[in-house]
């Protein structure tokens, strides 16, 4: 039998608490509807008090509970379950010693890249990561707990909305390897400096690196010498990713197929070709930040690029189903997880790159916490469609009116005031051969408009959805 993640008496000494029945887990919890037989359940305060759920934590399986309130069921009893989470986390990084730890933050990519970079990890050996996009004040020291003790490589997402969140989840990781993916205008209603303050908020991330830590860094984006500047000042060894001819990590060219791409780069001083099963151009990027990180951890380039050949896109950055409609099919790019300025970009770039023999179509919802300068961001997206040359563009929520006002008609699909009521008419006009890319932020609903266009496959009696 496996070793437990913890024991009970494991658990008290890391957290400084009072064992109240010996008890092992095998996992650990901060939610009943995710809980898994065996499972540590820790009971967080917030919106609902976690102590409510104990009794359904222990009918579901859970082996004991972490706890500030007395409880019969076996437990360890804490003044702070979130302070002693971050203890357990610590506890866990420190016992498995061994292990190389990198660290991924950006305003654009880190959730698809740190899980690209897990994908080589498991290649490679025992590997731990985050899980979806665990990157918070609760999700980081969940996944640092979660690591097991012979864990030989691990990646953790880190993520902000304001300054001074991402210093203490760095110290807490302690990275051997730390990257930013890009910089840009993303969360900037919450820094009054905007994009500088966002690009100081993702350089706090080079603070908790181990000594002779490797820092990764876009040498494309234009906060390039912002960021290794904090990079040099925490004495991190420096490594590039780019389309210049002096990064670590050259791109040098990307072509789509279909639905997968071939990459051209060089790395480690030689030329090389892989494919990936991508379309989005920022993948061209993404893959030498892959490639980066993992070497850094200790992961060979062909091995990275192996797992870059299998890694499927995640839902809603860039999954792609064909969909069976009256006639025919039509292609569902779904990027409805979230939007910024940059990821729009690109997205609407790809979208028109696509060769098909129907419509290339956007349905956009809004970008959220942008600031005062949120109605220029939308109406800035016009240029892009236009060069993209997208047919119809169908906009929904109040500040997608400004990139509908910024179009000519000859683009205009149609405009709804919320996505429920644009994934109506949508799903009206879409025909067999059309190529529709969703996309918006979470707060606005987008995931609305790609759940109502995956309905009229599913609608089709004897016809099947596929990927």
């Amino acid at each position: 039998m496996a070793d437990p993640l913890w024991t009970s008496a494991e658990i008290s000494r890391a957290t400084g608490g009072v064992e109240r029945g010996g008890f092992s887990a095998t996992g650990v919890s901060i939610d009943t509807r995710s809980l898994e037989t065996g499972d540590l359940f820790v009971a967080l305060a917030g919106a609902r008090d976690g102590h409510t759920f104990l009794e359904a934590a222990r009918a579901r399986g859970a082996t004991g509970a972490l706890v500030t309130q007395d409880w019969a069921g076996p437990c360890v009893g804490v003044s702070d379950t979130l302070k002693a989470l971050e203890a357990l986390g610590v506890a866990a990084r420190d016992r498995a010693a061994q292990a190389r730890r990198g660290a991924v933050t950006g305003s654009v990519g880190k959730t698809s890249v740190t899980q690209a970079v897990m994908a080589g990890l498991r290649l490679a050996g025992r590997a731990h990561s985050s899980v979806k996009s665990y990157n918070n004040h609760i999700g980081v020291p969940l996944t640092l707990a979660r690591m097991p003790r012979d864990t030989e490589r691990a990646v953790f997402e880190i993520g902000m909305n304001h300054a001074d969140e991402i210093r203490p989840l760095t110290r807490m990781v302690r990275p051997h390897a730390a990257m930013v993916t890009t910089v840009g205008p993303v969360h900037t209603e919450n820094f009054a400096d905007g994009v500088l303050g966002v690009a100081r908020a993702k350089a706090e991330i080079f603070e908790g690196l181990e000594p002779g830590g490797v820092a990764i860094l876009n040498a494309d984006n234009e906060w390039f010498d912002f960021l290794k500047a904090a990079a040099d000042r925490a004495g991190a060894v420096i490594r590039t990713f780019g389309t210049g001819p002096v990064c670590d990590a050259q791109l040098t060219g990307f072509e789509v197929e279909g639905s997968r791409a071939t990459i051209q780069a060089r790395f480690g001083g030689k030329s090389t070709a892989f494919p990936i099963l991508q379309t989005g151009r920022h993948w061209g990027l993404n893959s030498m930040a892959v490639l980066l990180m993992l070497e850094a951890l200790g992961v060979e380039a062909a091995t990275g690029q192996a797992a870059l050949g299998a890694f499927e896109p995640l839902d809603g950055r860039g999954a792609e189903r064909t969909v069976a409609c009256a006639g025919g099919a039509f292609t569902l790019i779904d990027e409805s997880y979230n939007a910024n300025p940059i990821s729009m970009a690109s997205a609407i770039a790809t979208l028109g790159a696509r060769k098909g023999a129907g419509r290339r179509i956007v349905a956009l919802t809004d970008m959220l916490e942008l600031g005062p300068e949120a109605a220029a961001f939308h109406a800035g997206l016009a240029p892009h469609i236009e060069a993209a040359s997208i047919d119809l563009v169908f906009c929904a929520g109040p500040l997608m009116k400004s990139l509908r006002d910024a179009l000519p008609p000859t683009r205009w699909g149609g405009y709804a005031e919320t996505a429920s009521d644009l994934a109506l008419r949508l799903a009206q006009v879409v025909q067999a051969g059309d190529v529709v890319m969703v996309k918006g932020s979470n707060g606005s609903k987008a995931g609305l408009v790609a759940q109502a266009l995956i309905a009229i496959g599913d609608s089709r009696p004897g016809l099947e959805e596929a990927r």
